[in-house]
């Protein structure tokens, strides 16, 4: 039988919901033990001198109490402070039944002597089970890292993100690749690229997003408007994205440097490097995916910046990209 709660599960024998009996109703309460208490006030006058004599009492029946058939401990409790004075046998829940059925002998006669005693009161008993509940090393173990596995299932769903409304998801890539495109334009323009290679962040791995995303980079862009967008349509790309589970990549090339550079060809050099796929191609624009895996120490944020490098000395040999 195991043991739960604390040591004492308070109990009366007289009372139906009290006593082992009422624990035994209860069967998260498991118990082996139950215990038999003797208490009493004292009072300090007279230099303690009725705790003196409860304590002379206990000396007088001690010997019968310990020599109780089974009794597991016999034990004392005083408190200077509320001036309790207790004594506590505990047995195994048969050989209590046993002293039970003596009327706990020899309990009476240390009742009836207590209560003569001048500055003793509230004399009582009572009976409850008792249970040593420490825990051995290999439970302690148990139970911590238990409570490190809750922790941590409870740090994960902390730091779960709320779900992202798919609207306003959209419009925030869209945002970013419009503001994204006007910068390659005018580094472009200051550098005289032709190609360019650069990463965004809230497509966050997710491929059709980051399409989505390069499509706004290469938008006209309409003079009009107080917040320029896009506008970087004649420059060739390749664009990353790094999401938790994989790491997404949408090449582009224009028209008109398409008979000097193979979209597929480029984006399939880059996604050898960590095994990536191919998802989609076409002459303007490829898609591909290179999934996290920990085993092999692929982490898309990890990686990123390794396949920018690869995917330029790519332009770099085809005389593309300046040295």
């Amino acid at each position: 039988s195991s043991h739960f709660g604390s040591s004492h599960f308070c109990t009366s024998l007289s009372s139906p919901r009290c006593g082992p009996r009422f624990a035994e109703a209860m069967p998260f309460v498991k118990f082996e033990h139950i215990a038999r208490e003797w208490r009493l006030k004292w009072s300090a006058d007279a230099d303690n001198a009725s705790l003196m004599l409860a304590q002379a009492q206990l000396e007088e029946v001690l010997a019968d109490v310990s020599s109780i058939e089974g009794v597991a401990s016999v034990q004392r409790v005083v408190c200077g402070g509320c001036q309790d004075f207790k004594v506590v046998t505990k047995l195994p829940e048969k050989a209590f039944k046993e002293w039970e059925a003596k009327a706990f002998e020899p309990e009476a006669a240390f009742l009836e002597a207590v209560k003569k005693i001048p500055g003793i009161s509230a004399v009582e008993t009572q009976t409850y089970t008792l249970e040593e509940v420490k825990l051995n090393k290999k439970d302690i173990k148990k139970a911590q890292d238990k409570k490190e596995k809750e922790q941590g299932e409870g740090e994960t769903k902390k730091d779960e993100k709320p779900p992202v409304d798919p609207v306003k998801k959209k419009k925030a890539v869209i945002k970013e690749g419009g503001k994204r495109g006007v910068e390659i334009e005018g580094a472009a323009d200051m550098g005289g690229l032709q190609f360019f290679c650069t990463s965004v962040d809230e497509p966050e791995g997710d491929i059709e997003l980051l399409l989505h995303s390069v499509k706004a980079m290469n938008e006209k862009s309409d003079p009009t408007e107080e917040e320029r967008k896009g506008g970087s349509g004649h420059v060739g790309k390749m664009v990353f994205s790094a999401g938790v589970e994989q790491l997404a990549i949408v090449a582009y090339v224009p028209e008109d440097k398409q008979p000097e550079l193979d979209c597929k060809e480029w984006i399939e050099k880059v996604l050898s490097l960590f095994g990536g796929k191919v998802v989609t191609d076409a002459k303007d624009y490829c898609q591909g995916v290179i999934a996290t895996d920990s085993n092999k120490n692929i982490f898309p944020l990890k990686i990123r910046e390794s396949l920018i490098l690869e995917a330029n000395n790519f332009l770099r040999k085809k005389g593309l990209f300046p040295e």
